[in-house]
């Protein structure tokens, strides 16, 4: 079955930004669809506007719908609103992209809009507005409640979603069929060892630590049957590659990280606390994210002079390469060594396995 890919949200979010200019400047000219050049790819599609209205002599409103392909992204049909603005004589900038509502804001406060997203406005509206300068805000009016069913805090985004991405197209990563596609990958990857990712941010830190590019896989949330592919595909060795919040499912036993399907992060996390004997349990429990558990005993290290952070991952680490192995052995009936790198939010590594260590060296591009 083919898989149909769709766009992502700066996409729609620049369409809505374009139908509310033409109805603000061209005497209330409603266009049904806008032309968007994507940048990356460099291709040129059609998206649909859903509404436009004015709400001021000098602003206007235009709403669009996410449509990210076959894809099990959250996204799905939320709408998306840009608020165009006549700007004041100050402004500086001919287009000052603003977050509204739903959108997120980082660590500094700043709306979490991106690069691609800036570079998308830049090269689709600025021509349409001349010498003009224009305020646009985006508004994503289920944004807070979505980002909650996310990742995002744990990489430093809250109160939101963010425009984020480096391409206009949202590939189908998620669907049934795209397994068959990593499949495929790995198939055509004969190595000793493999480096298994499961998203982007696992693919670029290894890049960045050297790792060759010939090893690197990616997985999406399908860890589970790539591995049990690694032992049918006779591959010596796997090295999980990811961040704290997905791979400790694996030391749960979890071995599909969709958080739609199993989300047990704090009870595993907890249970290994109380297994080296840290102390608070009940509020390690209660941590809202994994990000937010590891900083309570990073909290602990400092107050109590004690290496919990360590015990606690070490432990974790080891478990993830044992049960990550057992899996391959139940399901393939083949023996393959598993070693894990886990890095925290901000791409640090947290702790490497004994066997991570090992293949991390195997891995490395050579001097």
């Amino acid at each position: 079955m083919d898989l149909r890919s769709g766009y992502t949200l700066p996409v729609f979010a620049c369409a809505a930004a374009i139908a509310a200019w033409h109805w603000l400047s061209q005497d209330l000219v409603k266009l049904e669809t806008v032309a968007i050049d994507l940048v990356t790819p460099a291709e040129t599609v059609e998206i649909a506007i859903e509404q436009v209205a004015h709400l001021s002599p000098t602003s206007a409103l235009a709403i669009t719908r996410s449509d990210p392909g076959d894809n099990l992204d959250l996204t799905r049909n939320t709408p998306i609103w840009a608020i165009v603005s006549i700007a004041p004589p100050e402004q500086t900038e001919a287009i000052d992209l603003q977050g509204g509502e739903g959108i997120g804001r980082t660590a500094e406060g700043k709306a979490a809009i991106y690069g691609y997203a800036r570079r998308l406005f830049d090269v689709n509206l600025r021509p349409l507005i001349a010498n003009k300068k224009i305020s646009v805000s985006i508004v994503l009016p289920q944004g807070r409640s979505l980002a909650e069913r996310t990742s995002n805090a744990a990489f430093g985004v809250v109160e939101g979603l963010s425009l984020l991405g480096t391409s206009g197209i949202s590939q189908p990563l998620s669907a049934p069929g795209q397994l068959e596609a990593f499949r495929a990958t790995l198939q055509q990857a004969q190595l000793d060892c493999l480096v298994f990712c499961v998203g982007e941010n696992g693919l670029d830190l290894a890049a960045k630590l050297g790792i060759e590019r010939d090893r690197l896989i990616k997985t999406a949330n399908w860890l589970g049957p790539m591995l049990v592919e690694a032992g049918l595909q006779k591959i010596p060795a796997i090295l999980l590659f990811g961040y704290h919040g997905k791979l400790i499912k694996l030391a749960g036993g979890i071995f599909h990280t969709h958080h739609h399907v199993a989300d047990a992060r704090q009870e595993i996390f907890t249970a290994y606390c109380a297994q080296v004997g840290v102390p608070d349990l009940p509020q390690l429990l209660a941590s809202p994210t994994a990000e937010a558990a590891l900083g309570h005993l990073r909290q602990l290290d400092r107050t109590t002079n004690c290496d919990w952070v360590n015990r606690v991952y070490s432990t974790i680490a080891a478990q993830i390469d044992r049960r990550a192995a057992n899996y391959i052995k139940a399901h393939s009936d083949r023996v393959v060594r598993v070693g894990c790198v886990l890095f925290d939010r901000n791409r640090s590594i947290i702790t490497t396995s004994e066997i991570g260590r090992s293949l991390l060296d195997q891995c490395l591009t050579p001097l």
